[in-house]
């Protein structure tokens, strides 16, 4: 019995021989070697029992000694073995006398161990059955009187086919459907041995695999990410630089620790511990791995976890951070030579977002509230910061043009752009050339810029919530900046000359069709709707500032069908009714402008959207009676109500430009008049009382009522039907008045 214990014994040590993966230097002794292999191999083959299985096995560990077997020798191993044999030791549960109580089940675990280095057998189904073993055995506790040597060994071969099965994408998701998240979890809170192989190997899969994990696993995750946070606060050494790293992968893209009050703890935890590393002098190595946890956090939690009982500590941690992030940026891009070794694209994607953070902070207060002098103070080196990412653009060179760090370099510039229209203004002109160029390429080249998405995994954490928006829509992002660019003469001059309206209309057309294609799903996506509202503020800045252009252009035409054909789909939902005002308003500028364009020449399409305009223009007011005075009042109406502050200025813009078509287009009149505006204008005219009305609403209303009154005999007679004299005297409405009661 003490001869089949030792016999059983070499064979643990010719199994972990089988593991290695190195070469014999000497080819002679190569072969010689190979020879006695392939006999003992044969042997193997041959072997009637166990017994002769075993005594194989001691003749290959004496042939192959550590250190020199391959992986094409551990796979003709695998031939003469194969996979019954290892799993009838598995489930032996006696032992010999003299051996350990495990000692089959170990050896069994060892060979598993072997074949799982072969990338091919690593996912073979005889090693995927047989996660819920693994997972079972790295949750073990050791049995009283067990060899501990061979009990660990049991683990670490194990987290060796956990570890092989990982390696592969269908391996991931057959751990992840079979507990292991759950197993791996509870292997590092018992802090049992192999718990820092489980960490890794959480980390791999959380990587890979998010959305499955947090799914399968919350709640254990979840007590994994509250240790690692509680170990963070405290720990004082290297291993909190560690945590950073480890950290923002156990951290989701959803902010799911303020969902349950008792993980807000967790968050405070992660604010301590940040505050400590980043207020203490850093080298580079400390530094990095604190930025992108510190990005990921502002991303997902805002302001959330950086609050303190004290509000001036807020904000000072916040302004450290800000401050911080902005000298990484200056660091790395102001290096004219761009050198790639100190070129860290991670953690400047991460700064990148805790600068748009202080941007936000500084100019909608949100939770934490610079004073004047801090944010002044913070606007400052975010101009410095700029600065870098603009001196950036003027040396990316064509192969950097797909690089997704220029992608997210475009994106914040085009955060700044949106919030501050002066600082830099100079310097954002000089680069105006390069961004159209650049949103535009990625605008043409679908595949290329589809590409992005298999590059930004790798590039920050911080910058996980976009990873679905990078391909080819550089100019969502650059859009809003654009829209007060557009406003000003210089900046306007260069985006028309490099003919920046005819890849917008472009832009616009693909939005539309994208949000039309999904417009009635019962959850929609905002991006496009906001992208056509900010292309409509665009485009009526150049109506507005370049008429010219406007008549010169033919894609302006083009935008003008687009918009008649599609403001009927709109008019109708409450949810779209901004982009309906946009639709209208635009149209209607553009209308006074294109007027003797064949479309606007009483056409079904011209009369449908004149149509839509008149409901939009004419249903925007109601009257309400007043409980304080007892007067009747014109007020908003109940469904524009919500949308107003956004959509007032267009309403009354709207209301001029539609005056101005009346004498541009004969037929309009007649639709007036088919739409009994006349008559409702009127109705709220005599239910409210002159001294409630405001004077901006009553020269709206005048200038529709005296252009409809000078240009269509129907349309004043109707207006005299309705005491439109007597209305205009007593509101003041002075012009509608001489209209009224001139003859024709």
């Amino acid at each position: 019995m003490r001869a089949g214990g030792g016999a059983r014994v070499g064979l643990r040590v010719a199994i972990t021989l089988m593991a290695s993966n190195s070469e014999n230097p000497c080819a002679t002794e190569d072969m010689a070697r190979n020879k006695t292999l392939d006999r003992c191999l044969q042997v193997l083959q041959e072997a009637k029992n166990d017994s002769e299985q075993f005594a194989a096995l001691l003749l290959v560990t004496k042939v192959v000694k550590a250190g020199e077997i391959d992986a094409a020798t551990r796979r003709r191993i695998f031939d003469a073995i194969g996979f019954s044999f290892p799993n009838r030791l598995l489930i032996t549960k006696e032992s010999p006398h003299g051996c350990p109580s495990q000692i089959f089940q170990s050896l069994g675990m060892t060979l598993l161990a072997c074949f799982s280095t072969n990338p091919e057998l690593a996912i073979h189904p005889q090693i995927l059955n047989k996660i819920s073993i693994f997972n079972e055995i790295i949750c073990s506790e050791m049995d009283a009187g067990a060899d501990i040597a061979t009990f660990t060994l049991m683990i670490d071969d194990s987290f060796q086919c956990l570890q092989a099965i990982s390696a592969h994408p269908q391996g991931q998701r057959h751990l992840v459907d079979a507990g292991t998240v759950s197993a791996l979890c509870q292997v590092y809170l018992n802090q049992s041995h192999g718990h820092m192989h489980a960490l890794c190997l959480l980390v791999s899969l959380l990587n890979t695999m998010e959305t499955k994990c947090w799914k399968s696993s919350k709640s254990d995750l979840l007590k994994v990410l509250n240790k690692l946070s509680e170990q963070f606060a405290t720990e004082e050494d290297n291993q909190k630089f560690e945590l950073c790293n480890i950290l923002q992968h156990f951290l989701p893209a959803t902010p799911i620790l303020t969902e349950d009050p008792s993980l807000i703890g967790c968050l405070k935890n992660l604010h301590t511990g940040l505050f400590s590393i980043l207020s203490s002098k850093l080298n580079s190595s400390q530094r990095d791995p604190a930025l992108k946890l510190g990005g990921l956090l502002v991303t997902v939690y805002g302001s959330d976890w950086i609050l303190a009982e004290n509000p001036e500590a807020s904000r000072k941690f916040l302004a450290l951070m800000v401050n911080l992030a902005c000298v990484e940026v200056r660091m790395c891009l102001e290096d004219s030579n761009l050198d790639a070794t100190r070129f860290k694209p991670d953690v400047i994607t991460a700064c990148y977002s805790i600068i748009e953070f202080g941007m936000m902070v500084c100019v909608l207060g949100e939770k934490v509230c610079f004073t004047e002098t801090e944010s002044r103070q913070l606007v400052r080196i975010m101009v410095e910061a700029f600065g870098a990412v603009i001196c950036y653009f003027k040396q990316v060179t064509e192969e950097q043009q797909w690089d997704p760090f220029l992608f997210a370099s475009v994106r914040i510039l085009g955060a700044w752009m949106a919030e501050e229209t002066y600082a830099l203004r100079q310097e954002i002109c000089d680069v105006l050339p390069f961004l159209i160029c650049y949103a535009q390429k990625l605008f043409e080249c679908p595949i290329k810029s589809n590409d992005l998405n298999n590059q930004v995994k790798g590039l920050s954490l911080a910058d996980r919530p976009e990873v679905t928006k990078w391909s080819k829509d550089a100019l969502r992002f650059l859009l809003p900046g654009f829209c007060h660019l557009s406003a000003e003469d210089v900046p306007r001059r260069i985006l028309i000359s490099c003919e920046f309206h005819v890849l917008l209309l472009r832009y616009f057309t693909q939005q539309w069709e994208v949000f039309s294609s999904s417009k009635n799903a019962p959850i929609l996506p905002n991006d496009a709707e906001m992208s056509l509202r900010t292309a409509c503020g665009i485009f009526l800045n150049l109506v507005v500032t370049e008429p010219a252009l406007i008549r010169q252009e033919e894609c302006f035409s083009s935008l003008l069908s687009l918009l008649m054909e599609s403001l009927q789909s709109l008019l109708y939902s409450q949810r779209h009714l901004i982009l309906a005002a946009n639709f209208t308003t635009l149209g209607l500028m553009m209308s006074r402008i294109l007027a003797d364009t064949p479309v606007l020449q009483g056409t079904t399409v011209s009369k449908g959207f004149f149509r839509g305009a008149i409901h939009f223009l004419s249903k925007a007011h109601t009257t309400q009676l007043n409980t304080i005075d007892d007067q009747t009042q014109i007020v908003v109406a109940e469904r524009y109500q919500k949308a107003w502050d956004q959509i007032s200025e267009l309403w009354f813009l709207g209301m001029q430009a539609f005056s101005s078509c009346v004498p541009l287009l004969p037929w309009l009149p007649q639709s007036v008049i088919e739409s009994e505006w006349l008559s409702h204008i009127f109705d709220l005219l005599n239910k409210c009382s002159p001294v409630t009305m405001e004077f901006d609403l009553i020269a709206a209303f005048q200038c529709v009522l005296a252009e409809l009154a000078k240009n269509s005999k129907p349309c004043k007679d109707i207006i005299l039907l309705n005491n439109g004299e007597e209305k205009a005297n007593l509101y003041g409405m002075a012009a509608l008045e001489q209209c009224v009661s001139q003859n024709y």
